[in-house]
C-alpha cells in the first residue's frame, strides 16, 4: 500500500513488516526498541487523547525535543486528526521561542526534559493560546506526555468513531506540518507543508536510497529540520530500523554499537569526521604514515564506476585493503550510505568517502520544497560527483538568466504561514518557486550550486564574489576549521578565520614551537601567522583575481549554534558574525 498521508506510514509498516523494529533509542545505557505495533498503538492513543482534550483539525502543537521515538508517536498522532505539528529547534533563544509559539498559534507545547521545561515554560506562561505544556521525560514539576496517551486509552467509545471519521476526511493536500526555517538571516519564516508535499518527496527519496528491512540507519539530523524529517519518513517507508544518536559526541560510538549501514549528515559533520581521520593519519609513523597519505592522495582523485581505468582501480583495491577498510571499521564496519544536504559539500570529501566505499548521496533542497529537489544516485547514469545530482520524480527546475534556480512540483509548500505577500513574492504566477540559490546544469541533467544570491557580494570594482566556494577551499587546509569571506563594496575580499586548534597544536610540536596556554596567544605567534599566510597564498593561486583573499584575521573563538554564529544545520549566520566582529572587519578595511 502506497501512503498518501503521513499517518498511513505506521499502517504500511505494520502490514509489510509486522515483526520488525521501527525505532530504537538509548535509555540508561541500553538500546530500547519499538515495534511497528508499538508505533501504531502509541500514535493512535495520542490522537484519541488529543480529541478528549478538545483538539480539532487545524490546531497546532509545538515540540521542542531531542530526536527520539516518542517524537514519531506524537507527530503521527497529530496528523491522524488534522492537528498541525510545529517542530522547533532546541537551540533557540527565549525571544525566538516566544515568536514561534505566538506566531504559530500553538495550543500545546511538548518538550524533552526538565532543562527545556525550566527554560521555556516561563515563555509559554506569557502566551495566552498555550493551554498545555508536557515533557517526554518525567520531572517533578511538569505534566508527562503519557497523561495524554492514558486519556486516549480510556477514551469514550464515540471518540474512537470520531477519530476514524476525521482520518477519512483528511486529504493529501491538507496541511501537516509548520516548520520555521532555522534562519541564517532575519526572522524565521513559517513554512506550511502538506501531506502530499512530504509523502511524494520521501517516496522519491526512498527510490534513491534503496534501504530495506535489514538496514540500520543512525538518525543524526534534528527531526525539526525538514531534511531530518524526510530521512526519518523515507527510512520508515523502506522498512529499515531507525536508531537515534544520543548526541553529536556519541556518533562514532553509536555507529559501532548498531553497526549502522547508513546515516544522515550535514557537510560540517563530514568535515569533522574527515579531520579526525586525518589527525589519526598524521600520528602514524614510518611506512604506515606513507601508506595512509598515499591512499588519501589516491582517494582525492577518485572517479566512480571505474572511470579512472584499471590501473587506478587496482591501486584502489590495495588502498582499500590497507587503509580505507579501517576507516569503515571506525564507523562501525557496515556503513555504505550517507544522506547529505543542508549546505555546500566540499567535492574532495565526496570523492574520498566514495573511494573509501561510503557513498555520500549529496542532495539539494529547501524547507519550502519538502526538501529534496535533486540528489546524486548510486547508478552511473544519474551520478555526477561534485554536483547535487539529478532531479527527483515529480519536480521541475529551470534556471533564470541571472543564474537563479527556480523549481516547482508536488513537493512545493502550501505557502508561508500568515504571510500571503511573502508567498507571492517567492512563488510566481506560473507556480515557480524562486529559491534564491545560483546554479547551472552540468551535462544537461546534473545541478551545480554556486552560492546564495543574497550571499554573493560585489566589490567596489564591480566584480562579483561567491563566498561559499572560497570558504570550502579555505577549509581544505588542515590549518583552518571554519571561515567567512567578506568584501561587500570593498576593493578586495578578506576572511575571518577560525583555526583548527587541534591541528595547530600538532604543528607547533612538530615545528618545536612552544604551545601557549590560550588560543589568543597561539594565533598571535609569528610562526602561526606566517604559516597561515603561506596557506592563504597557496589558495590564492587557484582563485581569480577578485576572489583572492588579500587580508585575513585569525579568531580565537569557536563558532556553534549555541553561541549563535551557526544555524542549527551548522551554516554560517553571516549577519550575526558581521555584527559580532564589526570592529575587526572595520580594522581590515580601514587602512586601504
Amino acid at each position: 500500500m502506497e501512503p498518501k498521508r503521513i499517518f498511513d506510514l505506521p499502517d504500511r509498516f505494520l502490514s509489510l513488516y509486522p515483526d520488525a523494529d521501527v525505532f530504537a533509542a538509548k535509555t540508561d545505557g541500553q538500546w530500547i526498541k519499538y515495534t511497528a505495533q508499538d508505533y501504531y498503538n502509541f500514535a493512535r492513543w495520542f490522537a484519541l487523547g488529543l480529541l478528549e482534550l478538545g483538539f480539532k483539525k487545524g490546531d497546532k502543537i509545538a515540540s521542542v525535543t531531542n530526536n527520539r521515538p516518542e517524537w514519531n508517536f506524537i507527530d503521527v498522532g497529530m496528523t491522524m486528526i488534522g492537528v498541525i505539528h510545529v517542530p522547533v529547534y532546541t537551540s533557540l533563544s527565549c525571544d525566538e521561542y516566544q515568536y514561534v509559539l505566538e506566531h504559530s498559534d500553538a495550543r500545546m507545547v511538548i518538550m524533552s526534559d526538565h532543562k527545556f521545561y525550566e527554560n521555556i515554560k516561563p515563555v509559554c506562561d506569557k502566551i495566552e493560546k498555550v493551554e498545555w505544556v508536557y515533557t517526554f521525560n518525567k520531572t517533578d514539576h511538569s505534566k508527562h506526555w503519557m497523561e495524554v496517551v492514558e486519556k486516549g486509552k480510556q477514551c469514550q467509545p464515540g471518540i474512537i468513531e470520531k477519530l476514524e471519521e476525521i482520518k477519512k476526511s483528511i486529504n493529501p493536500s491538507d496541511p501537516a506540518v509548520l516548520i520555521y526555517t532555522s534562519g541564517t538571516t532575519g526572522t524565521s519564516k513559517g513554512v506550511l507543508l502538506s501531506h502530499d508535499n512530504l509523502v511524494s518527496n520521501f517516496i522519491a527519496a526512498a527510490e534513491v536510497f534503496k534501504l530495506g528491512p535489514d538496514d540500520r540507519y543512525l538518525n543524526i539530523l534534528p527531526l525539526c529540520h525538514v531534511g531530518g524529517r524526510m530521512g526519518n519518513y523515507q527510512t520508515q517507508y523502506s522498512g529499515a530500523c531507525i536508531y537515534y544518536a544520543e548526541n553529536m559526541g556519541t556518533i562514532a560510538v553509536n555507529l559501532k554499537e548498531i553497526q549502522a549501514t547508513g546515516f544522515d549528515a550535514v557537510p560540517r559533520l563530514l568535515e569533522k569526521v574527515f579531520d579526525n581521520v586525518m589527525a589519526k593519519g598524521r600520528s602514524l609513523t614510518g611506512v604506515k604514515k606513507k601508506l595512509f597519505f598515499w591512499a588519501v592522495e589516491l582517494g582525492l582523485r577518485y572517479k566512480p564506476f571505474g572511470e579512472n581505468g584499471w590501473l587506478y582501480e587496482l591501486k584502489l583495491k590495495i588502498a582499500d585493503k590497507l587503509i580505507f577498510s579501517k576507516w569503515r571499521i571506525a564507523l562501525g564496519g557496515c556503513v555504505r550510505l550517507v544522506g547529505c544536504g543542508g549546505a555546500s559539500l566540499q567535492p574532495r570529501l565526496e570523492r574520498i568517502f566514495w573511494a573509501a566505499g561510503i557513498k555520500i548521496l549529496n542532495m539539494y533542497g529547501l524547507t519550502e520544497t519538502s526538501p529534496v529537489i535533486t540528489i546524486n544516485r548510486q547508478e552511473k547514469q544519474l551520478c555526477k560527483l561534485g554536483t547535487v545530482g539529478a532531479l527527483i520524480d515529480g519536480v521541475e527546475v529551470k534556471i533564470k538568466e541571472d543564474g537563479e534556480i527556480l523549481t516547482r512540483g508536488r513537493n512545493l509548500m502550501i505557502g508561508y504561514y500568515k504571510d500571503e505577500e511573502l508567498t507571492r513574492s517567492a512563488v510566481d504566477e506560473e507556480g515557480w518557486f524562486h529559491t534564491g540559490d545560483v546554479g547551472n546544469w552540468v551535462e544537461g541533467k546534473f545541478l551545480n550550486i554556486t552560492d546564495r544570491i543574497k550571499e554573493i557580494f560585489k566589490l567596489s570594482s564591480g566584480k562579483f564574489v561567491a563566498p561559499q566556494l572560497i570558504e570550502n577551499k579555505l577549509k581544505e587546509s588542515p590549518f583552518i576549521d571554519n571561515a567567512m569571506v567578506v568584501g561587500e563594496h570593498q576593493k578586495f575580499a578578506s576572511a575571518l578565520i577560525i583555526p583548527d586548534f587541534k591541528y595547530l597544536k600538532e604543528w607547533c610540536e612538530n615545528q618545536q614551537v612552544t604551545f601557549p596556554q590560550t588560543h589568543s596567544e597561539l594565533i598571535s605567534l609569528p610562526e602561526v601567522k606566517q604559516a597561515m599566510n603561506d596557506e592563504i597564498n597557496k589558495l590564492n593561486k587557484s582563485l581569480s583575481e577578485p576572489e583572492r583573499i588579500l587580508r585575513f584575521r585569525l579568531l580565537a573563538d569557536e563558532w556553534s549554534p549555541t553561541s549563535g554564529e551557526l544555524s542549527a544545520t551548522l551554516k554560517l549566520k553571516r549577519k550575526v558574525i558581521e555584527s559580532q566582529y564589526k570592529d575587526i572587519l572595520d580594522g581590515i578595511y580601514r587602512r586601504q
